[in-house]
């Protein structure tokens, strides 16, 4: 389902990839204009894993986005309340994100959301955020799309 000012988890903002859609994903939902689908699972899943690895708790996070900035003060502000990832922490977490569902534990919940979906036909589509990028209508293979 596209959703209108919704990124592409394949957009990057200071090198980490997901960010900016979660900073999305918390202010569409204030507007109250983010699919009750997605509201289902705000703070859980990629959102709790992106959390994780910043060291900040989502809450938090939520209240800080909600006063406004930039993506990239965004990130800054959770690097400093949280951890500043090395390079290779940035590499191993971009790495990890963009391949979640190819030949790993998500692989068989990725599957299940393609038939759900109406995708099985597309093999093209091996990872969580291809089929995001799918089931919101964007290509999956054009990464320049946010």
């Amino acid at each position: 389902m596209k959703v209108e000012n919704l990124r592409s988890p394949h957009l990057k903002t200071n090198q980490l990839f997901y960010v900016a859609r979660m900073f999305d994903k918390i202010r569409l939902h204030a507007e109250d204009k983010l699919p009750a689908v997605y509201v289902a699972n705000l703070g859980l899943g990629f959102d709790a894993k992106a959390c994780s690895f910043l060291r900040i708790r989502y809450e938090e996070l939520v209240k800080r986005v909600l006063q406004g900035g930039a993506d990239e003060e965004l990130v800054q502000w959770c690097f400093m309340r949280g951890r500043t990832p090395t390079e290779g922490d940035i590499e191993m977490w971009n790495e990890w994100m963009r391949k979640f569902g190819w030949n790993d534990k998500g692989t068989a919940r990725l599957r299940e959301r393609m038939i759900e979906s109406g995708f099985e036909d597309r093999i093209d589509v091996q990872t969580v955020f291809d089929y995001i990028d799918l089931d919101e209508e964007r290509d999956p293979k054009n990464r320049s799309e946010g």
